[in-house]
Order: C-alpha cells, then sequence, then structure tokens
C-alpha cells in the first residue's frame, strides 16, 4: 500500500509505549499494533483525531504517501491507455 504509518517514529520521539497510547486513546492495543505495523486499511477520523490529540501532532506527521511498485505500475497502464 502507497499509505506509510509513522506511528513508530512519533512514539519513539515522544517516550511514550504503544500501551500508553492504547490507554490514553481509548483504542486496544491489538488495533494500534495493525495501525503501526502498516497492516491497516483504514482509520476513522475520530481515531486519527485522538490520536494527533494525544501525540499533539498533526495528521501528515502520522501518515504519508510513497508510491509503491502497483501505484507506478497503475500509473504507466493509465498513460498507454490515453
Amino acid at each position: 500500500m502507497a499509505i506509510r504509518v509513522t506511528l513508530d517514529r512519533i512514539l519513539l520521539e515522544r517516550r511514550m509505549s504503544l500501551t500508553d497510547l492504547s490507554e490514553k486513546v481509548g483504542v486496544t492495543l491489538a488495533n494500534l499494533s495493525i495501525l503501526k505495523t502498516g497492516k491497516a486499511k483504514a482509520i476513522r477520523f475520530s481515531t486519527l483525531n485522538a490520536l494527533c490529540r494525544v501525540l499533539e501532532c498533526q495528521p501528515g506527521e502520522l501518515l504519508g504517501y510513497e508510491p509503491g511498485e502497483d501505484e507506478a505500475f497503475d500509473e504507466a497502464a493509465d498513460q498507454a491507455a490515453e
């Protein structure tokens, strides 16, 4: 997936454990772990809001876009079809 989650970096900078974050945000440790490892398929705005509130950051600090091989292939196919 092209969306990269940088939760681990933010936690390290804040010297906060995933368990502490889970307690403060009200999201299960399992769900935060899925998000942290990049395996999440979606995130609710309410969860993103809570993360930003607790971590004192902007959404762009937690999420980034990196085109992957699939996206590069799709883009090349789109251009060839034009």
